[in-house]
């Protein structure tokens, strides 16, 4: 493992301590950085993604994808976890912390708005950020983007009436002057765009042109290498920023923080296993159950921010809740990526001794 992986736990925490301590004391400096967006993406944020996924977009073989139907089976089980599974886990648990384990500190109103928050989390699957997680883990690029774009087409269509059963059977009340659930189609689309669509046509520009400049055996082995830097470095300064936004809010209310982050931390643990278990049961090969757990254990972020705001307002408690989703989701996910690269490190060094 390199310097990264085995210690990271220390940039976690420095990171995460730096964009408190940043947001703090220069919370309008970031105020203003935070303000660079369109919709709810915001533009530097959106650079340092692309530095993520970039690396992991540049290994994906077209020639690779076109063969579909092998990928037919393992989609089944992405499917499932995200759009059977996970939602209703979600809702579930969050119910349960919210009305009834820290229903004694909580408002009724703060207990429906966190929960509301927390099933418009768990209704979006992750679109960018799982090419990270995958990449970091060795991870199928091919088989990454397809599950990716399965999962973006499921969304257009089933977002609005899977969100709206739960917030129907969970008896959650909407306080938007239409009282309607809806999709910002512009952001949606936006970040589709943004975060699949142009890396990846850029990466495939790149690919063509490396390869036949610098040959297969170069592509294969060296490039991956000079380009993880760039992917560790821009995922640090991702976790610092998020953070450093949300400096102020964690500084006043650290305790609603922690009481949101308790139920969406168990969630995206369990999904993740109960993936990785099945995956594993399933016989699926690790760099397949690597970005299907993750998929399943992260979250679109980006849409539900956008239509917790559209429904409830900016400074709701849905839309304190997503904000914890994606403070929380950097971390855990880094959590994973180290026990997933220490578990295959072991399992290579058996495999070795044999």
């Amino acid at each position: 493992m390199g310097n990264f992986e085995r210690y990271l736990s220390l940039w976690v925490g420095l990171g995460i301590a730096a964009g408190v301590v940043l947001g703090h004391f220069f919370g309008p400096q970031f105020e203003r950085i935070s303000s660079l967006s369109v919709g709810t993406v915001n533009l530097p944020v959106a650079v340092l993604i692309w530095g993520m996924i970039f690396p992991m977009m540049v290994q994906i073989d077209f020639s690779v994808i076109r063969n579909f139907k092998q990928n037919l089976s393992r989609l089944g089980l992405t499917v499932i976890i995200n759009w059977i599974i996970k939602p209703f886990s979600m809702a579930a648990l969050a119910f349960v912390f919210f009305h009834y384990a820290f229903g004694n500190w909580l408002t009724n109103s703060e207990q429906q708005e966190y929960l509301a928050g927390s099933i418009l989390l768990g209704a979006a699957p992750c679109t960018a950020m799982v090419f990270v997680w995958s990449f970091l883990t060795k991870g199928n690029a091919n088989y990454t983007l397809v599950q990716v774009v399965v999962n973006d087409l499921i969304l257009i269509f089933a977002f609005v009436p899977l969100v709206a059963l739960l917030f129907s059977l969970f008896q959650i009340d909407l306080v938007s002057s239409t009282n309607e659930i809806g999709i910002p189609v512009k952001t949606l689309l936006f970040s589709v765009l943004l975060f699949v669509v142009l890396p990846l046509s850029a990466a495939l520009l790149l690919r063509f042109s490396l390869m036949k400049k610098k040959g297969k055996d170069w592509f294969s082995t060296t490039l991956p290498q000079k380009l993880k830097p760039l992917s560790v470095g821009s995922l640090i300064l991702t976790l610092i920023f998020l953070f450093a936004f949300q400096g102020k809010v964690i500084v006043e209310k650290p305790l609603h923080i922690l009481l949101i982050a308790l139920p969406l931390t168990i969630q995206t643990y369990f999904v993740f296993f109960l993936t990785k278990k099945i995956g594993e049961k399933m016989n699926l090969s690790p760099e397949v159950v690597s970005p299907s757990s993750f998929i399943g254990a992260s979250n679109f972020f980006e849409l539900a921010v956008a239509v917790a705001i559209s429904i409830y307002g900016l400074n709701s408690g849905a839309s304190l809740a997503t904000v914890v989703g994606v403070l929380i989701e950097v971390p855990i996910m880094l959590s994973l990526v180290k026990y997933i690269n220490r578990k295959n490190h072991k399992k290579l060094k058996e495999e070795v001794a044999i």
